[in-house]
């Protein structure tokens, strides 16, 4: 359901817009302005994502005198009516501060229309009405229409470009009949649809965006950028070392391979507590799971050229999707509001058990960081996306500055007191070769395979090649690049 009731603005909030001056959100509207003028600010406003139109204020932000607050509301009301269609507003509110009072339209986010005065469609930008481009109102009509980029079908693709089996599977899953009809139940799903038929030719039944991305068997033949590149860095921010991992496939094979990558490459602390073994992660995998679907299910495949990033740094995971929050959703009712802008999609991985129809996946975010110790996630509306962050959990990891080697010495650096290889194994037996490797890294940054042979110099190149596997499989080491580039660094 969407909710069209608008918070009651305070005086300290007007005043708080006065002084911050117009932007894409509030728009100065003088007591003068001509009824079109005003109509415009209030289609762009809900073209874009919603705002206040302050009236009876100068463009320099100042408090005009003797206004009628009567004839202002009624200006209000009868520009609405003069978009297509009419903009039905929430009632405008009177605050009066000490210069004087001032009208506030709120015009509510994720309205199901788009509006345009006399063929003309606006948007807000940086406090200036504007035009919307030809790529931005075809967004906001995929977005708002009744059929999304989803549905679109896809001109080159036929029946044959789905997988049979993976279709069987799920039909399977949702206890699909025997004696019903594939064709009918991708069609009722959204994952199939008629295609306009040429003269005198019957309608051909084609795969849509969605059915692809679920069920097709090379879905980025048809959809490039509908992919997860997935990194994890050694330090805080960007940098020469990394792990990357493209990602593609159907969405649900991107959301297992998503989450075993931040799995296999995330920190964990293993202490032995009495004869238990405890076992702590660097983020609850419920919560990474959760992040990762969310982004597949809600972002905009219509955007070209941009997949979701999902970046590991030491002390945070971040999760971008290309387009800003869908429909009537903002950051301010995320917890509460439901929209999806894929509703198809959305349907079969839910069939699928990857997420709830219901959609509470941010409120079981937010409690499982909580209950994890852990800070909530952090979410942020880009210029043209959406990113989750999740901050890392303290383990008692190193996460030290890497210096770049400087020479391979075969008396490596003894660890600080804080730092054993004990520690740093988390009470996982190692070789002495091994701890030897990790006081060099800890010494040097990094260590490749000549210098952990320096180090043991009688000890065979595949013995070595399975020490060092040993330690990534142990979670301690990071193997960077491939081949004769291989090197390896502390996790």
């Amino acid at each position: 359901m969407i909710r069209r009731q608008q918070p009651t603005l305070q005086a300290e909030e007007l005043t708080g817009y006065l002084e911050a001056g117009s932007s894409d959100r509030v728009a100065f509207v003088p007591a003068k302005t001509a009824p079109r003028g005003l109509a415009e600010t209030l289609a762009a406003l809900a073209n874009a994502n919603g705002g206040v139109a302050l009236l009876g204020i100068s463009a320099k932000g100042s408090v005009q005198k003797e206004i009628d607050v009567n004839d202002l509301r009624d200006a209000a009301t009868a520009a609405g009516l003069l978009t297509d269609p009419p903009l039905v507003l929430p009632s405008a509110q009177v605050i009066t501060l000490e210069e004087g009072p001032v009208v506030v339209v709120q015009v509510p986010a994720g309205l199901p229309h788009i509006y345009s005065l006399q063929g003309m469609y606006l948007t807000r930008t940086a406090g200036q009405n504007r035009p919307l481009t030809t790529p931005e109102l075809r967004r906001l009509l995929l977005e708002r229409g009744d059929a999304g980029y989803e549905a679109q079908l896809l001109a080159n693709a036929t029946l044959a470009d789905l997988d049979e089996q993976r279709i069987l599977r799920y039909l399977d899953q949702v206890a699909f009949s025997a004696t019903e009809d594939i064709t009918q139940a991708l069609l009722a799903r959204g994952c199939v649809a008629y295609a306009e038929p040429l003269l005198g030719s019957a309608p051909v039944v084609t795969p849509t965006v969605a059915g692809m991305l679920l069920f097709g068997r090379a879905p980025q033949q048809f959809v490039r950028s509908a992919e997860i590149i997935c990194v994890r860095y050694a330090g805080e921010v960007m940098s020469d070392e990394f792990v990357r991992q493209d990602i593609g496939g159907t969405l649900a094979d991107q959301i297992r391979q998503a989450e075993a990558f931040v799995f296999s490459n995330m920190r964990r602390e293993m202490r032995i507590n009495g004869l238990a073994r405890e076992d702590s992660a660097e983020y609850p995998l419920a919560v990474v799971r959760e992040a990762i679907v969310n982004a597949i299910c809600h972002r905009d495949y219509s955007i070209r050229g941009e997949g979701i990033r999902l970046l590991m740094y030491s002390n945070r995971l971040e999760v971008y999707s290309p387009g800003r929050l869908p429909g009537h959703v903002t950051l301010h009712n995320l917890k509460d509001e439901r929209y999806s802008r894929n509703e198809a999609i959305v349907a079969v991985l839910s069939d699928m058990g990857y997420i709830e129809r219901l959609g509470y996946g941010i409120d079981r975010m937010i409690s499982a960081m909580t209950e994890h110790g852990l800070s909530a996630p952090q979410f942020e509306e880009t210029a043209a996306g959406f990113k989750v962050t999740l901050e890392s959990a303290a383990l008692e990891l190193p996460s030290p500055a890497r210096p770049p080697l400087s020479s391979v010495s075969p008396t490596p650096s003894p660890f600080p007191s804080m730092m054993t290889p004990a520690a740093l194994a988390g009470q996982a037996p190692l070789t002495e070769r091994q701890q030897q490797a990790l006081a060099f890294i800890q010494a040097n940054g990094r260590i490749t395979n000549s210098d952990y042979q320096a180090l043991a110099p009688d000890v065979s190149a595949e013995t070595i090649r399975r020490d060092l596997a040993d330690l990534v499989e142990k979670n301690l080491l990071l193997r960077i690049g491939e081949k004769r580039a291989t090197y390896y660094i502390l996790k």
